[in-house]
């Protein structure tokens, strides 16, 4: 399987099914993942690196002087920017200085293309970290996963590279009051010669238990759209996905499929 990695700390403004017109921002190496999360269906591949603090971050005034340089000459070409989006090769909150990024960014923002929200794709894995929390309070859009219901599901999909224990995970998510967005890959497939399907009991059940708990203002459910480092995974269809949406709205929260 080919890995997919951005080679750049800024990047695009390119068009998101989900964020419109979206310039990227990756605080991570340009040569390999860097995640929390071995997830099954990752485009950047499967993490080799399994230590969090091997590599070398980039500097905050390297990350700024790049956002900024893009910001400049993307504003210059008159492009629209919807989302200024933190992404990239794995998780943007493993950076040591994330939270000093944001300040930084909020204040570029309101320069360059203040009609713009900033949004950061997360696994929600460093929101034991109060500074990573207290930022992705700060920004219009925290984005954070929750693919699975259950300790095993999570276990099955996500493959943590450290423990991560998902009750402590529900109650940071809980912290935000609803300011915030979960985002929820369901899929099927095998792990270890194992089936799984996480849109089955009792994984479905408790996963609507934790939005229920949660709150978020809205849920986004989506399958799998490109390749991945695991084979024999299988893609839910709309109608499916659909049928998942439907539970949640039932709670009275607003849910996109895709």
């Amino acid at each position: 399987m080919s890995t997919f990695l951005w080679e750049s700390i800024a990047f695009g403004p390119i068009h998101s099914r989900r964020l419109g017109h979206s310039l990227g921002i990756n605080l991570l190496p340009t040569d390999v993942k860097i995640c929390s999360f071995n997830c099954l269906y990752c485009e950047c591949g499967w993490t080799l690196e399994k230590s969090l603090t091997a590599r070398e971050y980039y500097s905050v005034d390297t990350v700024m002087q790049a956002i900024e340089h893009k910001l400049q000459s993307v504003k210059e070409e008159g492009r629209e920017v919807d989302s200024i989006t933190f992404s990239g090769n794995g998780e943007p909150t493993l950076h040591p200085h994330f939270d000093q990024i944001i300040d930084r960014l909020l204040v570029l923002r309101d320069q360059y293309y203040p009609q713009a929200v900033i949004s950061c794709l997360s696994n929600a894995t460093q929101l034991l970290r109060p500074e990573v929390c207290a930022a992705l309070k700060r920004i219009e859009n925290p984005l954070l996963k929750l693919d699975a219901g259950t300790q095993e599901m999570l276990n099955i999909i996500n493959d943590p590279i450290v423990p991560v224990d998902i009750e402590a995970v529900t109650c940071e998510l809980c912290s935000f009051e609803g300011n915030l967005v979960i985002q929820s890959m369901f899929l099927s497939g095998e792990k270890d010669g194992l089936p799984f399907d996480n849109s089955q009991e009792p994984n479905i059940s408790a996963w609507i238990d934790r939005i229920r708990q949660i709150k978020p203002r809205k849920v986004m459910i989506y399958s799998l759209d490109r390749e991945t480092p695991a084979m024999q995974l299988h893609q839910f269809s709309k109608e499916q996905l659909e049928a998942i949406a439907d539970k949640v709205r039932a709670l009275d929260i607003k849910t996109d499929t895709f």
